[in-house]
């Protein structure tokens, strides 16, 4: 269902419009948040949170960007509201990896593939926290440099500045990262 055919639905039924909304971005905004906070179970947290905040405000959505732009808006500043009351509490590098390898193991058998995503999350998690938004809603959210910033309120340049440097840092952590390892 796309974004017009959900907007329709809710102008019909508001319950039945949400839990379209809900079917339609659920899996893509949980991954959105699970690259930010990696624990599946603050994840889930967060997009509960999320979408409470989405059914109550869901009037003022005015249309003046895309539905799924609106939603990553809401979900990130959620995130970072999480980030913000949670810091003593985050999740550290070594229950990344714990996290990633069981993820992993559960999805691939090749050693090689685990190693280099396990690599990949620890650079991204590396990244200063702006990197860190850009890189993920640029790379894995494949979301437009427009849209990315109407959720971060950030300019264009700007965003584009952070995704080059968000790119080299990630290759300069791989790069030491395999070093480290010979």
């Amino acid at each position: 269902m796309n974004e017009e055919d959900i907007l329709d639905v809710y102008r019909l039924d508001k319950d039945k419009g949400f839990r379209c909304l809900v079917e339609r971005y659920q899996q893509p905004l949980y991954w959105h948040i699970r690259r930010m906070l990696i624990n599946h179970d603050d994840t889930e947290d967060v997009l509960q949170e999320i979408f409470l905040r989405v059914y109550k405000h869901w009037n003022s959505f005015k249309g003046a960007c895309k539905l799924s732009t609106w939603l990553y808006k809401i979900a990130t500043n959620e995130v970072l509201r999480f980030i913000e009351r949670n810091k003593e509490n985050f999740i550290s590098l070594e229950e990344i990896n714990k996290e990633e390898q069981q993820y992993a193991s559960d999805k691939e058998t090749d050693i090689e593939k685990l190693e280099k995503m396990v690599a990949l999350q620890k650079a991204i998690q590396n990244l200063p926290e702006k990197q860190r938004l850009v890189f993920n809603l640029r790379y894995y959210d494949e979301l437009d440099y427009n849209e990315i910033s109407i959720i971060l309120d950030t300019q264009v340049e700007t965003l584009k500045t952070n995704f080059f440097y968000a790119k080299e840092n990630i290759k300069k952590y791989i790069q030491k990262y395999y070093y480290e390892r010979i």
